[in-house]
């Protein structure tokens, strides 16, 4: 039902406005399922939040860790209820977890900091922007400057981690952190069934 609002409104965009090439076409779908599909799973992710008893920091994390997803990329399930899984599982499961399976050792939280930030950085180096089908990222210009973007935001979020005085803030950015850079692995995109932009258009040029 979603998925056929959205493609009414891109069609009736493209009919009522001039020079929308392929490009300009993918762009606008994109916002459009952003707008009617992403936003109410968003919703649905901070009520969930609230209901567990854990609201303010699946937003905190949602705000903390959404550019570094958006940055590094990842595999996208194709369905709503998929996709609602997935966003429940990046957002609360490390909540979850920081906030019952408590480590107070301080050297733990470092060890645990310097294996993450050596994991993202492999891949957001070998990686990074992992786009999809749906959402190419074919530009030269435009993957250098997410990967760029990727190891700023991993800055921040390891300064946050390191520097910030709550226990739980600092572990459920690790595990958030970590389950994001399983999203954008290979073995990831086979297991769900996802291919990269750039496969999908040599397939198309062949």
């Amino acid at each position: 039902m979603i998925d056929k609002l959205c493609d009414f409104i891109t069609n009736k965009i493209k009919e009522n406005v001039e020079d929308i090439d392929e490009e300009k076409e993918l762009v606008i779908d994109f916002g459009v399922r952003l707008i009617f599909g992403e936003m109410p799973k968003i919703f649905i992710l901070f009520i969930i939040g609230f209901l567990l008893g854990i609201g303010w920091y699946t937003i905190a994390l949602f705000i903390l860790l959404a550019p570094y997803r958006s940055f590094t990329g990842g595999f996208h399930l194709k369905t709503h209820l998929g996709c609602m899984i997935t966003t429940t599982a990046l957002y609360i499961g490390p909540v979850l977890l920081a906030k019952y399976l408590k480590l107070e050792q301080s050297y733990i939280l470092y060890i645990l900091t310097a294996l993450v930030a050596t994991f993202s950085i492999f891949i957001i180096s070998k990686y990074a922007p992992a786009d999809t089908e749906n959402i190419p990222i074919l530009s030269k210009k435009e993957r250098k400057s997410k990967k760029i973007k990727s190891y700023i935001w991993l800055f921040i979020l390891l300064t946050i981690i390191t520097f910030y005085k709550n226990n739980i803030v600092s572990y459920m950015l690790i595990y958030g952190i970590f389950l994001q850079n399983l999203t954008v692995l290979p073995i990831s995109y086979k297991l769900t069934n996802n291919k990269h932009g750039y496969e999908v258009y040599t397939e198309e040029t062949i």
